[in-house]
């Protein structure tokens, strides 16, 4: 791999932006296209096509408004660009009252550069949802959000590494999986469990069955797919939840591979005046850990009795 500058157009919290390079170095010699079931700012397809690792890709979320952001970024870069110009220069002198009018018209339309805004001005990027289904997170009142000219180039960016090569879609992850082959390697970053339903500031719409989920990985790895899970992230080390470890134990009795990244340092920690890391789980289907070669410098977990 060369050291490529990748485009990040879209601010995301839970971005695998720092792990993309390790997360990467567990890809086979050879895959058809790459696809990511839970794709939010598509991290890993960015650095992937960047790299030069893969010249097909399938980026599928169930946030409707999020899979059109990525179909403005990919087929109006410039109308997009300039829309989301428009809307941090008119910000100016009023950044706060500014964000909630602007809130409430993507609440309205799900405009794009609207909702790209709000990605760039919002606490810790964060995507927020009340229970219905509305925007709902609050204004950094630290900064502006990213400035037009990088975002510009960020956005123009991005849409040359993916327009022509990437298949969108907005629909369940297991729809998605149907669609998928043998051939192709299938990075899923599902929601953590406890993440999917905290009353009131839900970060996903809808809710997610974790069981359903790991049935789903099962069945697939059983049929030879190529799949990394990224699942677990932790401020705190070793140890994993009693519900965590339930999920880890039957994805390795079905034969996954289970290494543990250092993410480096916890932001929400920092925020609280703490020195924590996040470590991170990910797993290889059977079928990939044999085609994969793993990185020694990657410490393979721990299990535990």
């Amino acid at each position: 791999m060369n050291n490529s500058w990748v485009p990040y157009p879209i601010p995301y919290q839970g971005s695998k932006r720092r792990l993309a390079a390790a997360i990467a170095a567990f890809f086979p010699p050879r895959f058809q296209r790459l696809v990511e079931p839970f794709a939010g700012s598509a991290a890993i397809s960015l650095y992937t096509a960047a790299h030069g690792l893969a010249t097909r890709f399938l980026l599928n979320d169930l946030n409707e408004p999020l899979v059109g952001l990525w179909r403005e970024i990919l087929v109006s870069p410039d109308k997009l660009s300039s829309n989301y110009r428009i809307l941090w220069e008119k910000q100016r002198g009023r950044e706060r009252a500014f964000y909630y009018r602007a809130r409430d018209a993507f609440n309205r339309t799900g405009n794009p550069a609207l909702f790209l805004y709000l990605l760039s001005r919002c606490v810790k990027a964060a995507v927020r949802y009340n229970s219905k289904g509305e925007f709902n997170q609050s204004p950094d009142n630290r900064r502006l959000g990213r400035r037009p000219q990088t975002m510009k180039k960020h956005i123009h960016a991005a849409s040359q590494l993916l327009s022509g090569k990437t298949a969108l879609y907005s629909m369940d992850y297991a729809d998605v999986l149907s669609l998928t082959t043998r051939h192709d390697l299938v990075y899923l970053d599902p929601p953590y469990h406890g993440l999917s339903s905290s009353r009131g500031n839900n970060r996903y719409l809808g809710s997610f069955d974790h069981e359903r989920f790991i049935g789903h990985m099962i069945d697939l790895s059983r049929r030879g797919y190529l799949l990394i899970i990224s699942y677990d992230g932790r401020r705190t080390r070793p140890g994993l939840s009693d519900t965590v470890f339930e999920i880890h134990r039957e994805l390795i009795l079905e034969g996954f591979v289970r290494y543990e990244l250092h993410a480096g340092r916890s932001a929400q920690s920092t925020l609280l005046g703490k020195e924590e890391y996040t470590y991170e789980s990910v797993y290889l289907s059977s079928a990939l850990a044999e085609a994969a070669i793993a990185p020694p410098l990657f410490e393979q977990a721990f299990t535990r009795g």
